[in-house]
């Protein structure tokens, strides 16, 4: 992956002066300088793009995580779901395949709802198994993804009720790509949701901030 990396971007390993690792598999990254949590480098991303952002809510694949910062985008406090894949990127994978569409189609179903259908299980083995039942009851799949989308938006909720809710907003992960979840999320706050165009690499760009910013420091650049 780094090789790719570097061959994209027409750049040699010579050329990597500070390397700062995040996420899973961060402290299995052994060329790495520096290994940083996921919830440092999304905060530092977020304030970066957009220094009045408050409060981040990354849904990443594996886990979903509430960040909130103060006005120096300094972390004042978090709170996440690492336990379980409900609410998360992978939740949705699952349910894509039970409906038989792709993770893209997905999110552009979600917007053409009509019926207010209710999914009342996160556990990704009962809620397949409440969309089996609705599909077998004829329930259309667009109302179907718009009570999919509706449940993680409520998972989020519970997570943004225990850090404090406060404006401006911010989505990282690849599930800010879904559109149905954030307008599912931007009902629930009665507020708009600030996405940068690829939420899904903000974590990589927090670690490449602090990367560079460790590098300057060093060289008094």
């Amino acid at each position: 992956a780094l090789d790719t990396a570097l061959e994209k971007a027409d750049l040699s390993k010579d050329n990597l002066k500070y390397i700062v690792s995040t996420g899973y598999g961060r402290v299995n990254i052994p060329f790495a300088n520096e290994n940083v949590t996921e919830i440092t480098c999304h905060g530092i991303a977020a304030h970066h793009l957009n220094p009045s952002i408050r409060t981040v809510m990354d849904i990443g694949g594996q886990d979903s995580k509430v960040i909130k910062l103060d006005e120096k985008g300094n972390i004042k406090d978090f709170a996440m779901n690492d336990k379980c894949a409900a609410g998360t990127g992978r939740f949705l994978d699952m349910m894509a395949r039970t409906l038989q569409i792709s993770i893209d189609e997905m999110s552009k179903e979600g917007l053409h709802w009509e019926e207010e259908l209710k999914i009342t299980n996160m556990c990704t083995v009962f809620a397949e198994s409440e969309v089996v039942s609705l599909i077998a009851e004829n329930k259309e799949k667009c109302d179907i993804i718009h009570g999919l989308n509706n449940s993680i938006a409520s998972k989020m909720l519970s997570l943004l009720n225990r850090v404090g809710k406060e404006d401006a907003y911010m989505m990282t992960g690849g599930v800010a790509k879904n559109l149905g979840v954030v307008k599912a999320l931007e009902k629930k706050l009665k507020n708009k949701i600030f996405i940068c165009e690829e939420p899904q690499i903000c974590g990589s760009l927090g670690a490449a901030l602090i990367a560079l910013k460790k590098y300057e420091e060093a060289f008094s650049i």
